[in-house]
């Protein structure tokens, strides 16, 4: 039996190797920081989609001028076709015809822009109607909110005959209806994010990188509600947009001042790359927020048997292989 106090030196080998200093640990505490890329295309993009419409006088001097000018432009437009007529008759009648197809397209553009304002408040609907009948445990409720999905995607699936219980009913229907869905809005967030990202890293120009980030931004949010049965119009997105960036600054999620950088590529990979390439990681895990934030606010139903993407998550799998990991 060996002695419980052996000093010999294979004994102290196995033991902890203690070193002592005589100068005392510098302090961590009083380290500089490390200069962190703050993603600024994101965030002059997304202070751009957030600015607040005019209100007040402004607002309706804007109104009140804009039908003055429609007024003058279109009188103007009948004097010279009346006075065309008169002269050259055939050319006359074919800028009379010309006004006419101006004013029926902008007609039926505006038409567009309507329906495409009432698609997304059906949306918006029919996730209200979910969220109350899950709260009241309203059946009836929840089977009309079904019935209007069905209605909305064309579908003849699922069927609720058998079911009582209103939680089971709008799940059902998540799982058929919306989950599929899910996967291909995160395929687009994903091709956003990766395009803002690489757009950010070799575009060298100053102002670029926003405009990139702008319209890759407004073209993936116009897709994410396309995609759930909204098909927005351009003001119809510009709204949706507006928003969405509203929603993430009202909720603080357009901080970067979590973990992003380091579970998408690593801790050191801001340090061992150059700044561009840095603030391409920060604009596409931004890119990614924007899309998750859409993806709330169009999908028709809340989130239960489907799962919502996190934002590391998205942004990792559109960085894969962009960046090496520290």
């Amino acid at each position: 039996m060996s002695d419980a106090t052996d000093d010999t030196p294979k004994a102290r080998a196995r033991g902890p190797l203690v070193i002592e200093l005589d100068e005392p640990l510098p302090d961590v505490a009083a380290a500089p920081e490390i200069e962190d890329p703050t993603g600024r295309a994101m965030q002059a993009a997304m202070a751009r989609m957030a600015r607040p419409a005019g209100r007040g006088p402004g607002r309706w001097i804007l109104l009140i001028a804009s039908a003055l000018v429609s007024l003058m432009l279109g009188v103007a437009a009948w004097d010279f076709a009346t006075a065309l007529i008169g002269r050259v008759p055939v050319l006359g009648w074919l800028a009379a015809g010309l006004s006419g197809a101006l004013v029926l397209a902008l007609l039926v553009w505006a038409l567009r822009e309507w329906l495409g304002y009432r698609r997304l408040k059906r949306l918006d609907s029919l996730r209200a109607r979910a969220e109350t009948a899950l709260a009241a445990g309203d059946l009836t409720q929840a089977r009309a909110t079904v019935a209007a999905l069905k209605a909305l995607y064309g579908a003849s699936e699922p069927d609720l005959a058998d079911l009582l219980d209103p939680v089971a009913a709008l799940e059902t229907a998540e799982a058929v209806l919306l989950v599929p869905l899910d996967a291909q809005v995160q395929v687009e967030i994903e091709s956003a994010a990766r395009q803002v990202a690489l757009a950010t890293a070799l575009v060298p120009m100053a102002l670029a990188d926003v405009a990139v980030a702008l319209a890759s931004n407004l073209r993936m949010i116009r897709r994410i509600a396309e995609l759930y049965g909204g098909r927005p119009g351009t003001l119809g997105n510009w709204r949706l947009a507006r928003s969405v960036a509203v929603h993430l600054m009202a909720t603080g999620m357009v901080a970067v001042g979590d973990d992003l950088i380091g579970s998408v590529a690593g801790g050191g990979v801001v340090s061992k790359i150059s700044r561009r390439f840095g603030e391409g990681v920060v604009n596409g895990a931004l890119t990614a927020r924007v899309g998750l934030a859409a993806m709330d606010l169009c999908r028709p139903l809340p989130f239960r048997m489907g799962r919502r993407p996190g934002v590391s998550t998205v942004t990792a799998r559109a960085l894969r292989g962009l960046f090496s990991r520290g």
